[in-house]
């Protein structure tokens, strides 16, 4: 007789966090121009163009006439007119226009749905929750400063918010999952791992590290030496990675992640660089490998998440070595259920391990 075998009951835990009161990417600003652009962020459908100033404006994506897509229309007189019967939504969501309407168009019944929306940094971004922001997006560093070049590119992913900031800030898996790229050429290091939690951020400063090894590192700091590296995350989607060998050879990679619903994230990564080699000859060499990594990583995720389901939840056993994840998902959830970002003097941790 054939004996079966039943998968263990699953966990239903899952590291998933709508964080809506916060600013995320949507998109580089030169990526919205005349047309609507229909864009999902954290779940929420939402139709993105330019009003009659130039300024980016957030809808929903759906007419409060007849349920059509407004990303579907046009923008006419500085509005974005529905593909269905013409009503015009101005930026802040009012109806300007019906076209046969005796009457006033505006009245609140007929207004859609707006979100507050910017553009900073070159980006667009967005805040999907209720009422005004109370605070202003992340800025990335070093942008515009004399001797550094930048950097830009834009993935999607299968993986939680928390499973691809995990990812992007972990340590341990380069060796393995990017060996000869980044790290994993057999020798090792005993380093010294500072961890400190903020009301809205966590980092990980590595101290006593040599200059990484594989073809990353002699990119990077071709004369080896010692380098100061963090790696943080800063609510509610920025993953940052920072490399400094000396003053003329310093990298700065900041991600910002935006959920696409709780399976996906968007990552817009935009790499600040100022090294011993011109920019020119740097950027067409760097980002065929950062996209080679992104790969194997977005190959490792998709496994993550299947697996995941396939077991009907998370469940996860972790060591000192796994640094951030734990205070990324605690983070996550802190902010989900609205809690307080309080500022003040971080809690510290420190431990050793080998890399």
């Amino acid at each position: 007789m054939e004996a079966r075998f039943a998968l263990p009951p699953g966990t239903g835990q899952t590291s998933a966090a709508r964080v809506l009161d916060d600013w995320y990417v949507v998109c580089r600003s030169r990526d919205l121009g005349r047309a609507p652009r229909a864009l999902t962020v954290v779940g929420l459908p939402l139709a993105f163009f330019r009003d009659g100033e130039g300024r980016p404006a957030a809808l929903l994506d759906r007419c409060p006439h007849r349920n059509v897509p407004l990303s579907g229309g046009k923008v006419a007189d500085g509005c974005l007119e529905c593909p269905y019967h013409g009503w015009r939504f101005d930026g802040g969501g009012a109806c300007r226009r019906v076209p046969g309407l005796a009457g006033e168009a505006e009245s609140p019944a007929r207004a859609a749905r707006a979100f507050s929306c910017v553009e900073s940094d070159g980006y667009v971004w967005v805040w999907p929750g209720e009422g005004p922001p109370d605070r202003e997006p992340f800025r990335f560093p070093h942008l515009g400063e004399p001797g550094w070049a930048v950097a830009h590119d834009a993935f999607e992913t299968v993986g939680t918010l928390h499973a691809v900031a995990e990812n992007a800030l972990d340590v341990p898996h380069t060796a393995f999952l990017h060996r000869g790229l980044f790290r994993g050429t057999g020798k090792t290091n005993e380093l010294e791992v500072v961890v400190r939690r903020y009301g809205d951020r966590v980092e990980a400063e590595y101290i006593g590290e040599p200059a990484p090894r594989g073809l990353v590192g002699r990119l990077l700091a071709p004369g080896g030496g010692m380098v100061t590296h963090f790696d943080r995350f800063i609510l509610p989607g920025i993953a940052q990675v920072e490399y400094r060998l000396s003053d003329r050879a310093h990298l700065v990679v900041s991600s910002a992640l935006t959920p696409v619903d709780d399976q996906r994230t968007r990552l817009f990564a935009v790499v600040a660089f100022r090294l011993p080699l011109p920019a020119w000859l740097v950027r067409p060499i760097l980002q065929p490998i950062a996209r080679g990594i992104f790969k194997q990583d977005a190959r490792i995720l998709a496994l993550q998440s299947a697996t995941i389901e396939r077991f009907g939840g998370e469940e996860f056993v972790s060591t000192e070595l796994d640094a951030l994840g734990a205070h990324i998902r605690s983070l996550l959830k802190q902010a989900e259920r609205g809690g307080e970002r309080k500022a003040g003097e971080a809690k510290e941790r420190r431990f050793r391990m080998r890399a």
